[in-house]
């Protein structure tokens, strides 16, 4: 696993780690998935037959920060409003976009335990670390991580 529930007040946030961008979109793109979900009720949600296509987000001045926050925002309205619970996501980064092909399956076939109202930018990260530097832990919760990497963090209004 390379992101965790980062602990708050009132909402609930995720941090995660990974060698480059695009794998870092990733795993809090799952992160936030996995987060809405019912333990036990959606054991067979593996078995369900899957869609494909594409989903993009605009990326201004290629900043990653705001560009995370459209595309977990893009994410919850496809589930949501679409009814198209995303599975699986390969993205492509530019200095304009992001890009993802996307496999997804019918919202109304799985179950949610948490809504997530919003994406925040409180708190938001989404940096390079580099050689040797240290992006400290929270003690039981998260571990400490030293660079080289990626690493990102997004407090989710639920």
């Amino acid at each position: 696993m390379s992101w965790w529930i980062l602990p708050t007040t009132a909402d609930v946030g995720i941090r995660a780690f990974s060698t480059s961008p695009s794998d870092l979109l990733r795993e809090v793109t799952f992160g936030l998935q996995s987060i809405q979900l019912s333990e036990g009720d959606n054991d067979q949600i593996s078995t369900i037959n899957c869609h494909s296509g594409q989903w993009s987000v605009p990326l201004f001045e290629s900043d990653l920060e705001r560009g995370l926050v459209l595309w977990l925002e893009e994410v919850l309205f496809h589930g949501s409003i679409e009814d198209k619970w995303l599975m699986d996501a390969s993205f492509k980064i530019s200095n304009n976009s992001i890009d993802a092909q996307v496999s997804w399956i019918d919202s109304e076939l799985i179950t949610r335990e948490i809504e997530i109202k919003a994406v925040t930018m409180h708190e938001l990260m989404f940096k390079e670390i580099s050689d040797n530097e240290i992006v400290e832990g929270i003690e039981g919760v998260i571990p400490t991580f030293e660079g080289p990497g990626w690493v990102a963090q997004v407090v989710l209004d639920v």
